[in-house]
């Protein structure tokens, strides 16, 4: 549907490529247009860092809070301790408190370069849920808050149904995750006054829950929006690289790295990103996205430097930029390639390319490495790669060597 929202942030959200849905537009457009609303999104703490796949939503609370409204990042300390079963095949791994409270801090380090945290109206704040979660009474809990569940409705939802229909199992802890997620938002609006969640599509039935749970307990109006699943042009899960993850934190992956993910999008997905990911306007984004040729390159380079300036700032920016334009256009090694330092007892009496190649990070497998070398995809110092069984010995690494798997990814090896 095309709605004509008044608020700001609707029309953003709408105008940017944010909205796959809302339980009530107009009710959520009137609350924006008439003050300031406080809305969450929650982020369990499963990883040491959040990833790309993360990157739309915290997007789309900084524009909440640059339209005037504050965003509530909401940290699962509780939470994490069951595990989201949406759309998973299997329960995930069970973290102790110290994982998750180190993976928490590492998290706030992302966030605290994208939103402005404080005291003021339009502030965020960051809460955790193991703050309500951690000292539920459990007969009190079921007593008063599990009779508002329907097992048969909870049962219909797709993320659920999914992985019944394919006879894979969900655990009891796994199945009370919805309940918990929907308290959260019945005790954010008790506490802080919270009207809206948002979330990726994924997550419809669970910000349902608790919007239902929140008018039957304090018959309060709140909201709910999601933002699509991304897909890449090729059909592919947004987020993930030849290498895996596309963490958000520079100690896991370089800011070069992530540079060059950007860099390297599709044509098809260049004008999409660019209005998802920066805060270019929106008449640029489509122009940018529009170009042809080698011109469409300039805008994957715009896109690769407004997003790593954001998570990395200017200076990573840039000097990714520099690096790229080294390796690509004058042939050199560039000065910030992810570099992989082998140490003396590492080389040993050598180390074969093949080794290289996975151990740099450019293949993720031998098997692949040695594809990679039949098909003419690996070079070493520009040159052809052709023999899978070539040893690098001290004598070959006494200078540094640049190993590219194709004409995008290269990284360098030396000697410590």
């Amino acid at each position: 549907m095309t709605y004509h929202p008044k608020s700001d942030f609707i029309a953003i959200m709408q105008n940017r490529g944010f909205l796959a849905d809302c339980t009530d537009y107009q009710g959520l457009d009137d609350a924006l247009s008439k003050g300031v609303v406080s809305a969450y999104i929650g982020y369990d703490a499963t990883a040491q860092s959040l990833h790309v796949g993360h990157l739309m939503n915290i997007m789309a609370l900084r524009w909440l809070q640059k339209t005037g409204h504050k965003p509530i990042t909401l940290m699962g300390g509780g939470t994490t301790k069951v595990g989201d079963p949406s759309f998973r095949s299997d329960e995930r791994p069970l973290l102790d408190d110290a994982a998750i409270n180190g993976n928490i801090d590492r998290m706030q380090q992302v966030f605290s370069k994208c939103l402005s945290y404080g005291d003021g109206p339009s502030d965020a704040i960051m809460l955790n849920n193991a703050e309500w979660l951690d000292d539920l009474n459990y007969l009190t809990f079921l007593r008063d808050i599990g009779r508002h569940f329907s097992v048969n409705r909870m049962l219909s939802f797709e993320s659920v149904k999914s992985r019944l229909d394919r006879e894979q199992s969900l655990s009891f802890l796994e199945f009370n995750y919805m309940i918990l997620q929907a308290y959260d938002f019945l005790e954010l609006n008790r506490r802080y006054g919270c009207l809206l969640q948002m979330g990726g599509s994924d997550q419809w039935g669970n910000i349902v829950n608790g919007i239902d749970l929140t008018r039957r307990v304090l018959d309060h109006e709140i909201y709910g929006l999601t933002t699509p699943l991304l897909t890449t042009s090729d059909g592919r899960k947004m987020g993930k690289s030849q290498n895996g993850a596309v963490w958000l934190n520079g100690d896991m992956l370089s800011p070069y790295e992530f540079w060059q993910f950007w860099r390297n999008t599709t044509d098809a997905d260049t004008g999409k990103f660019l209005k998802i990911f920066t805060e270019l306007p929106v008449e640029e984004c489509d122009r940018l996205g529009a170009l042809q040729g080698s011109e469409i390159n300039e805008a994957k380079i715009i896109l690769a430097n407004e997003v790593t300036a954001l998570l990395h700032g200017a200076d990573a920016a840039e000097t990714a930029e520099k690096t790229a334009r080294e390796v690509f256009e004058q042939g050199g090694a560039g000065g910030d390639l992810p570099t992989l330092t082998l140490s003396t007892e590492e080389l040993g009496d050598g180390m074969s390319i093949v080794q290289a190649l996975v151990k740099s990070g450019l293949a993720g497998s031998g098997k692949e490495a040695k594809r990679l070398i039949a098909e003419n995809g690996a070079r070493m110092n520009d040159a052809p790669l052709t023999n899978a069984g070539l040893m690098l010995d001290a004598n070959a690494l006494a200078t540094p060597i640049k190993l590219s798997a194709g004409k995008k990814r290269h990284a360098m090896i030396q000697l410590g």
